[in-house]
């Protein structure tokens, strides 16, 4: 994952500057109709036997702070149509941004010419699973107040009051940022589906730095919130809907205390500069859903792409362990209790959209059942490699301009079905750790070994936490450390992460989903000495 930021930056933040608000509206849903008919109707003539047109408008801004300044503030617009088609039984896609139905008409016989030239050298058709057209229809993430309406100052105001509450805490410095998309999205096919969706996303990450200026030793604490499909409720919403864990860390759900947590941070950055080192061994480990969805995303969100598990697909950490064999083996990839599905449907999360960009309706399913694997994530041309009459749409593109492709769905971890508490599964735990918040992580080629850190570190004594620890990580390898899941919280410890820059394919793109998750133990797992020696 990496964090890529585009667009140009701004001069000042109240100047002549271009704002976000400034750029609000959308096309008129009438012209889309008629672009999306101009490159359809055209690929037909051509010769194609299917076409689908991507009608894309894309708004994005971030505000970024660090202590009492502004240090930069970015707005993009992005607008322009996609076209994919499928002639002699071969892809081609074409890319403009002149919006008129000449430019469009176009860059269908562009995308028709290059599918010809792709089928000389194709060893086997394309074959498309069926999906209904759908007629025209439309879909909107589910906000209550529109971030992009917000004014600027009132998000720089916002960052730099959490700035100055954090310094006065005790931080000797801090980030703040606030990063907003807004996607317009217009999908039409030959199919007969049309289809306009309105997706919008918000973050709001931090980092927190305490220095002991005796030793120039330093310690940082990111932020505890998750990247989230909301509006700027998120950020005003009701701050009752949070969660406190046995040691008093506040961890959120649907809104988000950012000044609350940029003050907690600045206390507990500095008490990580006392903390001691963990001893290495093996250690119960009780994983907070602000830490498990990166452990989800890398380990089972990843690997069960069918693209990796194919060999189509190998950047970012190469292809999957957990090959075709394994699903018709029914193999066990986790202990009984645990049950990880995918899901575009969940209401607030980052992947929540009603269609993906092949006009394919959202769904739920499973992925691992009772412990053993049952299912991958597909796309329309590969769902009949797998047996499937249809596709689980999981196919995005990041931009008008780019080509659609197998993107991960949100994929969680269900809540225990028993009434389990966090401080009751601590109760339970003689020698563990209790980790908080994500961090650095590292993970193989085949996605079957991998070591993640986190946030904050605490020490569990004889069901009790004892004190703050430092320098921790633990290594997997990815079936042994599911298979040693030995209890999950119920559904009133459920919350979502996630990943707002989730990077994929040669060209990269980049895309955000969530993974949910109660608390969850972990039994038996190595934990690792991050500390830098220095002899």
């Amino acid at each position: 994952m990496g964090l890529g930021i585009g667009g140009a930056a701004l001069p000042s933040v109240f100047g002549k500057a271009i704002a976000a608000e400034q750029l609000l509206g959308t096309l008129d849903i009438a012209f889309k109709k008629r672009l999306a008919d101009a490159a359809l109707n055209t690929a037909k003539t051509a010769g194609c036997s299917y076409c689908d047109v991507r009608v894309g408008r894309y708004l994005r801004q971030f505000v970024i702070t660090r202590d009492a300044h502004i240090e930069n503030v970015v707005n993009t617009e992005s607008t322009g149509v996609g076209i994919r088609v499928l002639a002699d039984g071969a892809w081609g896609f074409a890319a403009t941004n002149e919006l008129t139905p000449e430019g469009v008409a176009t860059a269908a016989r562009q995308a028709a010419a290059i599918a010809k030239a792709n089928a000389k050298s194709q060893t086997s058709p394309v074959q498309l699973a069926p999906t209904p057209g759908l007629g025209e229809v439309s879909w909107k993430t589910p906000i209550k107040k529109n971030a992009m309406e917000v004014p600027l100052k009132e998000k720089a105001d916002l960052l730099l009051d959490v700035n100055a509450a954090t310094l006065a805490a005790g931080a000797n410095f801090i980030n703040s940022l606030l990063f907003l998309v807004n996607e317009q999205k217009y999908f039409a096919s030959t199919d007969g589906s049309y289809i306009d969706q309105d997706v919008h996303r918000i973050w709001a990450p931090l980092t927190v730095t305490a220095v002991d200026k005796t030793t120039g030793k330093f310690r940082t604490r990111d932020g505890l919130s998750a990247p989230m499909g909301l509006g700027f409720e998120y950020l005003d919403g009701d701050k009752s809907q949070k969660f406190i864990s046995p040691n008093g860390v506040v961890n959120y759900g649907m809104s988000y205390d950012m000044k609350e947590d940029a003050v907690a941070a600045a206390r507990q950055a500095r008490e990580k500069l006392s903390a001691p080192s963990v001893k290495p061994g093996k250690y119960d480990l009780v994983l907070d859903p602000s830490h498990t969805w990166l452990t989800i995303h890398e380990s089972v969100g990843h690997p069960l792409e069918l693209d990796r598990v194919l060999g189509y697909e190998a950047n970012y950490a190469g292809t999957s362990f957990a090959t075709m064999d394994k699903r018709d083996a029914r193999f066990q990839y986790g202990s009984p209790i645990v049950n990880l599905t995918a899901d575009k449907t969940a209401p607030g999360s980052l992947g929540g959209v009603g269609y993906d960009d092949e006009g394919v309706k959202t769904k739920k399913w499973d992925l691992i059942r009772d412990g053993k694997l049952v299912d991958y994530q597909t796309i329309r041309d590969q769902a009949h490699i797998v047996g499937k009459k249809e596709s689980d749409g999981c196919c995005y593109a990041d931009s008008w301009s780019s080509v659609q492709f197998q993107r991960m769905a949100n994929v969680s971890l269900e809540a225990g079905k028993t009434k389990l508490s966090v401080a009751d599964m601590i109760k339970n735990v003689e020698n563990g750790i209790y980790i908080v918040g994500d961090g650095s992580f590292s993970i193989d080629q085949q996605r079957y070994n991998a070591q993640f850190g986190g946030q904050l570190f605490y020490e569990i004594k004889q069901g009790k936490i004892t004190r703050m620890i430092e320098d921790v990580a633990y290594q997997i390898r990815t079936p042994e450390f599911w298979n040693a899941c030995a209890a999950v919280c119920d559904e009133s410890d459920y919350r979502l992460g996630g990943s707002f820059f989730d990077g994929k394919g040669q060209p990269s793109q980049s895309s955000a989903v969530s993974h949910g998750s109660s608390t969850a133990r972990f039994n038996g797992i190595n934990v690792i000495n991050t500390a830098r020696s220095l002899g």
